[in-house]
């Protein structure tokens, strides 16, 4: 068909169902991603409602400097996070990428503190007589794959269908003591094996959403989560080990 000119017009989206089908795509990334930074959030809150962000209502003891250091860097991530996901959802890209230059550096300081936050509580632990260093070796194991999960986005920050995955399973691979510490009975009762259960839940639902979406199910979450996944049996295999033990007590001597 062609207009008073004898020109034909160019074909439009009306005419591509594939066309339709990738801005729908689109449209729909940009929702999973802010309710999934949202909900992340919403965890962390309701684990550490009691003990730090209503601390005053609950009456808990002080806490020390150093976990107050530790509460605000790990808020600040979460919220940088979310942040994060509604520019890239109102598509204001330069902000984006300026502000993923202090979340680099942010990100670095939730590893030296976290770090620092489980090596003096274990040191605490040793001082009352009941310290826990085979379950050190898990928790230094989270920190170990969220650094390599974020240094991998960072990396790979030009591929944006893979930066935006590894930032969301990032964030998703230090929720666990969010989880652990929400105030309900199924999850306080269930210990270590509810905590995996639960969090390996909100892995495998992000990812079977975004293949939903995209038809597919995107490299990123394959090799990621399993990453996370496969993280938790091998660093509690490592804590049993007499190798660990051995370095353990080094670190917190």
């Amino acid at each position: 068909m062609t207009d008073a000119s004898g020109i034909a017009p160019p074909p439009t989206a009306a005419l591509d169902p594939g066309m339709h089908r990738a801005v729908d795509a689109r449209a729909r990334d940009r929702w999973f991603f802010t309710i999934a930074a949202i909900a992340v959030s919403a965890i962390v809150f309701a684990g550490f409602a009691r003990t730090y962000y209503l601390k005053a209502w609950f009456h808990t003891p002080a806490l020390p400097w150093l976990l107050h250091l530790h509460g605000a860097v790990m808020t600040s991530w979460f919220l940088l996070f979310v942040v994060q996901a509604r520019l890239i959802a109102a598509r204001r890209i330069k902000m984006h990428r300026r502000l993923g230059v202090a979340g680099a550096m942010l990100a670095a300081l939730v590893v030296v503190v976290v770090t620092a936050v489980i090596i003096e509580t274990q040191r605490r632990a040793v001082r009352l007589g009941h310290p826990h260093l085979p379950g050190m070796a898990f928790q230094l194991g989270i920190v170990l794959v969220f650094a390599i999960l974020v240094t991998a986005a960072i990396a790979l920050r030009r591929r944006s269908d893979v930066h935006k995955r590894l930032m969301l399973l990032a964030c998703l691979s230090i929720l666990s003591p969010g989880i652990v510490r929400i105030p309900l009975h199924a999850i306080q009762a269930g210990g270590l094996f509810s905590l995996i259960g639960i969090l390996d839940a909100c892995i495998i639902i992000c990812a079977v959403v975004d293949a939903l979406n995209h038809r597919r199910l995107h490299p990123a979450f394959v090799w990621g989560g399993l990453l996370i996944i496969l993280s938790q049996p091998l660093s509690m295999l490592l804590g049993a080990t007499s190798a660990w033990m051995h370095v353990a007590r080094m670190l917190v001597s």
